[in-house]
């Protein structure tokens, strides 16, 4: 494989990075209370030194009572997890890398298997997680606002840290997305609305407070998806049109780089055009994407949890649209998740030492 076109370094605002790799979020629940420990920052840090681009942090929950639905999901705020983090930041710096936190509100959710609830109820848009499952409550005004402020003052932590960057979670079926979608999204006030573009209002104050609070010159990613968990066929966006009243508020409010998550990256996002999420996000609004999905593995990450294993792939496809202009950068979740080194043994060719994936690793920070 050439993969000269994914070591290029990628720079706009704060990012300087070395390559044009990106570690996926994913959450990995190892931080007891919420606080990050030595071993969150020692599990960074070793991407860091593996010559990983730039991290974007498994989700970390905004300063809401109900913002997370397991207790050993990291915080961002509070005295204890904002030090834990800064211990992270500057452990990652070390070994020469750039990250930014995701930070996070889950929305209505399931119950967490161990029976833990947080303080108050779930609260979203409306009172469902999903058509048919309701586990929550409605949002009001001042709950919006809070959550709204909430979110800018995660991101203004982030910057005081020192991170590089900050990703907005705008994807998969949690509070933003939850907005997003008309299934769950009923509200008959300014934050309803029949028309995706209508239902756009939460994210874009969220995303224009952030940039408010961490002023122009930061970078600032959203991650958005097209899916649900439960349905990987699933359109929020019908078609071109639709996609660009979403998207284009969105960047308007202050994203610098959306970073599309599909389950497979080689799949076209409309008839007519082999385009992906990623290509067709860059096409409408001409801001920096990153492409994820299935990158560098045979299977997709949801069938991981289903106990399902993945071999390594080709990334020949990849480097290809890359090369076509379609994205700028590209996340990597499960193997970097198994193995610090893949991006050096990609780099040096050393394709006989990649790993596959199994669930087990999902149960361990190595």
């Amino acid at each position: 494989m050439n993969t000269d076109s994914l070591f290029r370094p990628f720079s706009l605002k704060t990012l300087n990075t070395k390559n044009r790799i990106v570690m996926a979020p994913m959450t990995r629940s190892f931080s007891p209370d919420g606080v990050p420990t030595a071993d969150v920052a020692e599990y960074y840090a070793k991407r860091a030194e593996g010559e990983v681009g730039l991290i974007l942090s498994e989700g970390t929950v905004i300063n809401r009572p109900s913002s997370s639905a397991d207790p050993n999901i990291p915080h961002f705020y509070g005295a204890q997890a904002l030090a834990g983090w800064e211990k992270v930041i500057r452990d990652v710096h070390a070994k020469g890398g750039q990250m930014g936190p995701q930070i996070w509100h889950q929305g209505i959710h399931a119950n967490h298997a161990s029976g833990w609830l947080p303080s108050t109820p779930f609260e979203g848009p409306s009172s469902f997680n999903s058509p048919g499952f309701e586990n929550g409550v409605a949002m009001t005004d001042s709950a919006i606002a809070d959550t709204i402020a909430a979110f800018g003052q995660a991101a203004a932590d982030a910057k005081a840290l020192g991170f590089d960057t900050v990703e907005i979670h705008g994807a998969h079926q949690y509070l933003i997305d939850q907005f997003f979608w008309d299934a769950t999204n009923n509200r008959t006030d300014i934050y309803g609305g029949k028309t995706l573009a209508e239902r756009t209002r939460f994210g874009v104050e969220v995303i224009k407070e952030v940039r408010k609070r961490v002023g122009e010159d930061f970078a600032l990613i959203i991650r958005l998806s097209q899916f649900k968990p439960a349905a990987y066929d699933f359109k929020l966006a019908k078609n071109e049109k639709e996609m660009e009243q979403w998207l284009t508020p969105l960047a308007d409010a202050g994203i610098d780089i959306f970073h599309c998550s599909q389950r497979r990256f080689w799949e076209p996002e409309f008839e007519g055009s082999d385009l992906n999420f990623a290509g067709w996000a860059k096409k409408i609004t001409g801001k920096a994407t990153i492409s994820v999905g299935s990158v560098g593995l045979d299977g997709d990450f949801f069938g991981a949890f289903a106990g399902q294993s993945s071999q390594p792939s080709s990334l020949d496809e990849l480097v290809r649209r890359m090369d076509r202009g379609d994205f700028d950068l590209v996340a990597v979740g499960r193997p970097l998740l198994a193995d610090p080194q893949w991006v050096e043994k990609i780099k040096n060719n050393r394709t006989n030492e990649l790993k596959g994936f199994s669930k087990e690793a999902l149960m361990e920070l190595v």
